[in-house]
């Protein structure tokens, strides 16, 4: 029994694009459909968004083939991409299909190292990101990334400065080294305002955003601004760390702000002169805490000498390019990206209908 392209197209019927959760037949994602005798090739486009899942979305999209065409002797699937524009978000007019703010309930456990290296990565990957510093207060980013210069501005609007194909924004640009920041509350505000509404951040995958420690008002301002896709809890495994943690899931739910996921930073340490694993802060309170308030575990980060000394040096982006220190990183990105596609299959988006009036 031959195949035919119909019977391609019916076979994809179920399989879903990892940004939007409908099926990729539905939305014009399977291209260039070919079939000579048994072998059988296509173009399956993905988005840039999905970009850290496109290998194993590929590979899933030749499995699901090969179960449900039997005839076929070759399956040949290629990688596309397929244009999806963000719309702009709320009242700020944001463009940006994701964005994720990054936060801890205390100071110290690398909450902005962790916040970087999920821009980095998910940059890396081939999506369109932005990040963004809300530590007003203590802006470490510019640190973390080696950049430290006051951004233009062109017919009005911040432009965002570039990192590596990365858009940066931070009051740390804006204010000179070691001057502090005395502001009150509504003074916060309208930063976080300005650095959302009058930055020019252009079309973008993920805008990640870097928060203040603790349980301050800033989560407040950026439920108020703009619709969060959701946070990421970065704590150490002590129960000290672990009780400050909790409090913030507390306050992002407060606030309506979904929690993605969980992150153990400073997970233990390996030694590198005998290999062996000390747990300095303890190992996997985390992941525990994470199951029983049923939160996703993104994974455990452990403490890494050239890290550090990276991260000291406005290097964090070698942190990828190191075999001891990339694949922790990249399975923070992979879960997060995941777990949002796997969110996104349950409950699709309903398609954008234009009303003629």
């Amino acid at each position: 029994m031959s195949v035919t392209a119909a019977d391609v197209t019916k076979a994809l019927a179920d399989f879903h694009d990892p940004e939007t959760g409908r099926p990729v037949t539905e939305v014009g994602q399977v291209r260039d459909i070919a079939v000579d005798g048994g072998r059988v090739s296509l173009t399956l486009a993905l988005t840039t968004m999905s970009a850290p899942l496109w290998k194993e979305t590929q590979a899933d999209c030749a499995a699901l083939l090969k179960q449900k065409l039997p005839a076929a002797t070759e399956i040949d699937v290629k990688l596309g991409v397929h244009e999806r524009k963000p719309q702009p978000l709320g009242e700020i007019g944001v463009t940006a299909k994701c964005v994720i703010a990054v936060g801890s309930g205390k100071g110290g456990v690398g909450k902005s190292t962790i916040a970087a290296s999920i821009a980095y990565g998910l940059h890396l990957a081939g999506a369109k990101v932005g990040l963004m510093d809300a530590d007003v207060y203590g802006p470490s980013i510019p640190h973390l990334i080696g950049v430290n210069h006051r951004p233009e501005v062109h017919e009005g609007k911040i432009q965002a400065i570039e990192v590596d194909g990365m858009k940066v924004m931070s009051m740390g640009f804006l204010v000179p080294a070691g001057e502090a920041v005395v502001w009150r509350g509504p003074m916060l505000h309208g930063a976080i305002q300005q650095f959302l509404r009058d930055t020019n951040w252009g079309d973008l995958d993920y805008l990640i955003i870097d928060m203040p420690p603790g349980t301050g008002d800033i989560a407040l301002t950026l439920s108020q601004l703009l619709p969060l896709t959701g946070a990421v809890i970065v704590c150490t495994p002590q129960d000290v760390a672990l009780l400050d943690a909790i409090k913030a899931i507390a306050m992002f739910r407060k606030v309506n702000i979904p929690v993605l996921g969980m992150v153990e930073n400073m997970s233990y340490f390996i030694c590198p002169d005998n290999g062996k694993q000390y747990d300095i802060f303890g190992h996997g309170g985390a992941k525990k805490r994470a199951g029983e308030m049923e939160i996703p575990f993104l994974g455990e980060v452990p403490i890494n000498i050239q890290m550090r000394i990276r991260g000291d040096e406005g290097r964090i982006a070698g942190n990828f390019s190191d075999e001891t220190t990339a694949p922790y990183l990249q399975t923070l990105c992979h879960n997060l990206v995941k777990n949002l596609a796997s969110a996104r299959k349950e409950r699709p988006p309903l398609p954008t209908l234009n009303v003629l009036k």
